[in-house]
């Protein structure tokens, strides 16, 4: 499911539990949020999980010519990358000489900070709520979302 869907979809949900429209708004950035990270951890993931773990083959947002997070990360310390994300990791080596420079640079661990920076603001935004234990799953779940290893 894509994210303005995903997002588009909780928000609607708040609206159908509640009348209150900053009811809805928390819904809303607490859902892009949580949202957010949940793909930064899925993309970390793809360079730090095995394939059988994951459940699908690592290294595969490369091989779509996809620069994620990590890579963008990467990129910093390695310019040289610049010319492979440009041509989508399309020549012979590409994807895997892209995948140990992530792995040597700070990509993954840049990448995970900034997951966790959104699901601290998930947290913010939902902590507006009363307390409930509704609020303390959503809580919960922001926290699952950074501890995911699959």
């Amino acid at each position: 499911m894509d994210k303005a869907r995903n997002n588009c979809i909780q928000k609607q949900v708040s609206v159908l539990g509640c009348p209150d429209p900053v009811v809805h708004e928390i819904a809303y950035q607490y859902g892009k949020n949580v949202g957010i990270a949940f793909q930064l951890i899925d993309d970390v993931l793809d360079f730090t999980s095995c394939s059988d773990q994951m459940g699908k083959p690592t290294s595969a947002d490369l091989k779509l010519g996809l620069a994620t997070g990590p890579v963008l990360f990467a990129c910093q310390q390695f310019p040289e990358m610049n010319a492979m994300i440009m041509r989508r990791f399309s020549l012979p080596g590409d994807v895997d000489r892209a995948r140990q420079y992530v792995l040597q640079s700070d990509g993954v661990q840049q990448t995970t900070y900034l997951a966790q920076q959104y699901c601290h603001e998930a947290i913010r935004e939902i902590s507006k709520l009363r307390p409930s234990p509704e609020r303390d799953a959503l809580i919960q779940l922001s926290e699952i979302v950074l501890t995911r290893d699959k």
